[in-house]
């Protein structure tokens, strides 16, 4: 079984990347490996550039048609998917030849699936006994997912070990783990994989492929950034770097490609109207700072719902909101970062199991979280920005299928933001009406009419 994280006695836990308004993250890090492969300057790059349209058809080029191993195959189909996305058809065949990848698709087509199955394709759990795959990700839930992901389609393949390290928990178990045998694929939070090279015991020197999932976050923060720049530096310089996103700012963009070769294959979405998932279902109401609680209890009671992420912008929001709705409702549970590592896992599988039907959660889980049965997203608190507000209407409709997401407007301000929104999207976000057709965004046909058998993984 591959290398996990374990509970016990060590050191003490590791900064946790958040962008929420309590918290304040502090610069780290500096390089201390090789210094022969700094990231490239822009240059005069000869890319690739495929704008990202929508799903492919189903007379498309399936995953058969990809020659992957039969035992990828296996669980492939295992898993009852058999068309792949756009973004999927474009990307895994380019990824298996080696080249630089920089992808951006609307949430939830399938962008992870992309580096899993392309990298389990290329592994050889024979050819040496230190890791040949490194992923990184900006939280430690998305970094638990993507792990998720790998068991889920390598379960045919013999011999591949996963090894799963973020903050958290302590320090030595994750150096006894590296220890005990041999780790083909390392995944985990930037901070906790780059204490674990300065320790010496996470050798990157094999590295054949260097990922960064929601790349536009880590490298989006200084001090992640610092700490992904440091780890790169650690790897060899010949390698595939493969970078992946729904959302990218025109600054951040330029960084990523400051890791990418010139020959990069980029799907970007030259259109921000076209990352807007199609069967989701957008409203506002407006309500004043002092009645929004009552109000989401109204909403609730008026709509038909599988289960429910419910975000807010802090910590504290969280805890407060999270404390009355379970005080009134058995089926409610809270994450944020506060919170011990193994309770937010602990509840995280909860929700994930539907034992729990609504989530109160800070943006530690707006994004790539990708919970299946989640057909609704209430904004208790407005996004801050469009990106944010994208990544967490992006947690209902998952690849195509029916969603709602309402966003609570309880100032002038709130207002603007919402208007931005509307203007970068090129959407409408109008007024919740007192009565809403449940067929819009919880129709079985609508959703089994969108390829439902095309792999929705992850992001």
């Amino acid at each position: 079984m591959a290398a996990a994280v374990q509970n016990g006695h060590g050191e003490a836990e590791l900064l946790d990347y958040e962008e929420e308004v309590e918290e304040q993250v502090t610069s780290n890090g500096s390089a201390e490996a090789d210094q022969n492969q700094e990231p490239m300057d822009d240059g005069d790059r000869v890319v690739m550039h495929t704008p990202y349209h929508g799903h492919v058809s189903l007379h498309t080029a399936g995953f058969r048609d990809m020659l992957l191993k039969p035992e990828i195959l296996k669980g492939i189909f295992d898993a009852g998917f058999e068309h792949p996305s756009q973004v999927q058809a474009e990307c895994i065949p380019k990824a298996m030849s080696g080249v630089d990848i920089l992808c951006q698709a609307k949430s939830g087509m399938g962008k992870t699936a992309v580096f899993v199955i392309s990298t389990l394709q290329m592994i050889d759990p024979q050819a040496t006994t230190q890791p040949t795959v490194l992923v990184l990700a900006p939280t430690r839930e998305l970094a638990y997912q993507i792990a998720a992901q790998y068991r889920r389609f390598r379960r045919h393949l013999r011999g591949i070990r996963i090894g799963l390290f973020y903050g958290g928990t302590p320090l030595l178990g994750d150096i006894q783990n590296l220890r005990a045998g041999p780790v083909h694929i390392v995944l985990g939070t930037p901070g906790r994989l780059k204490a674990l090279v300065r320790e010496r015991v996470l050798n990157l020197s094999h590295i054949k492929h260097f990922i960064v999932d929601e790349c536009d976050k880590v490298l989006g923060q200084l001090d992640m950034q610092s700490d992904v720049h440091e780890i790169f530096l650690a790897t060899p310089f010949e390698k595939q770097v493969m970078m992946f996103s729904a959302t990218y700012q025109t600054a951040v963009l330029q960084d990523c490609r400051k890791y990418l070769s010139k020959e990069a294959f980029e799907v970007l979405v030259e259109d921000p109207a076209k990352l807007v998932l199609k069967r989701l279902v957008q409203h506002y109401k407006q309500v004043t700072e002092d009645k929004k609680y009552r109000m989401l209890k109204d909403v609730l009671d008026v709509i038909e719902w599988n289960q429910v992420i419910i975000f807010v912008n802090t910590v504290t929001r969280a805890s407060t909101l999270g404390t009355l709705l379970s005080e009134e409702m058995t089926e409610v549970i809270m994450i944020h970062s506060a919170m011990a590592q193994e309770e937010r896992l602990a509840r995280y599988q909860q929700f994930v199991d539907y034992r729990k039907r609504i989530l109160v959660a800070t943006d530690l889980f707006g994004r790539g979280m990708d919970i299946e049965r989640v057909n609704v997203v209430i904004n208790y608190d407005c996004p801050t920005n469009p990106d944010q507000y994208l990544h967490r209407i992006a947690r209902a409709g998952r690849f195509g299928t029916c969603g709602l997401a309402v966003t609570f407007v309880a100032s002038d301000v709130d207002a603007q933001k919402l208007n931005d929104i509307q203007d970068r999207y090129d959407t409408d976000i109008s007024a919740l009406p007192d009565q809403l057709d449940p067929s819009l965004y919880t129709s079985e046909e609508a959703a089994e009419s969108s390829s439902p058998d095309s792999i929705d993984s992850a992001n």
